[in-house]
């Protein structure tokens, strides 16, 4: 690896969730250290209530920490607040959740494009980029079908590029197979892992899905909120 797939994008430090108060204080996450690399294929894993989710929250700065840092491409995100935080989400983290959570009166094209809308990338590139991210997916002659004319593995293939498309530092998934039968998410799966292995594009997921460990060259068993182990393969 060159030093720039080495260069750490994420640097969790000393993190800390804690819910309630005194006596009834629950540490969803308790003292997580953890780095991420450019171009891993991490899954953090663990039973139901392990923090999970938690984790994958703060480091999308969707949720901030009781204590600690969570630090992406330098920045710390744990403290951002109000526009300069969503503006650094939009800019640096991809998105795929359970529910695809796309906007449905608009296609599969204005889902994938409206990030770029935000940030300002000019009709050409916006259209150039769309149509590569569709014929990445697999979804040449579906820019036009709406959420509701998709079937669901269609539905996250279309989250996928909508995540991808913005050329995001990483893409934080959050049980992207859940609603998805085995075929399905077996496909997607190695749809992503291939972009990762092509384009260096850095993954993390929130799973407990059997195939999403198999294809991982890294796996973060949480338990209790706690790391019990950091385990790379390969």
């Amino acid at each position: 690896m060159n030093a720039q797939q080495e260069k750490v994008l994420f640097d969790i430090r000393g993190v800390g969730r804690y819910f309630g108060t005194g006596d009834i204080q629950v540490k969803a996450l308790d003292d997580i250290n953890v780095t991420i690399k450019r171009g891993e294929f991490t899954a953090i894993v663990g039973p139901s209530g392990s923090g999970k989710s938690t984790l994958l929250q703060l480091m999308g700065g969707l949720d901030s920490p009781t204590v600690g840092d969570v630090i992406l491409d330098n920045k710390s995100i744990a403290h951002m607040s109000g526009r300069e935080l969503s503006d650094f989400r939009r800019d640096h983290i991809g998105f795929i959740f359970q529910a695809y959570n796309l906007i449905p009166v608009l296609s599969a094209e204005e889902n994938i494009e409206y990030i770029m809308l935000l940030q300002g990338v000019s009709p050409k590139e916006r259209k150039q980029r769309v149509q590569a991210m569709l014929k990445t997916v697999g979804l040449e002659g579906y820019a036009n079908r709406r959420p509701a004319q998709l079937s669901g593995g269609q539905q996250q293939r279309v989250a996928v590029a909508r995540a991808m498309v913005s050329q995001p530092s990483i893409i934080l998934a959050d049980e992207p197979t859940a609603n998805l039968d085995s075929v399905t998410g077996t496909a997607l799966l190695d749809m992503m892992k291939s972009l990762n292995e092509t384009r260096n594009m850095t993954f993390v997921f929130s799973t407990h899905d059997p195939k999403i460990m198999e294809r991982a060259s890294r796996l973060i068993h949480l338990e209790d909120g706690r790391v019990l182990e950091d385990e790379r393969r390969g």
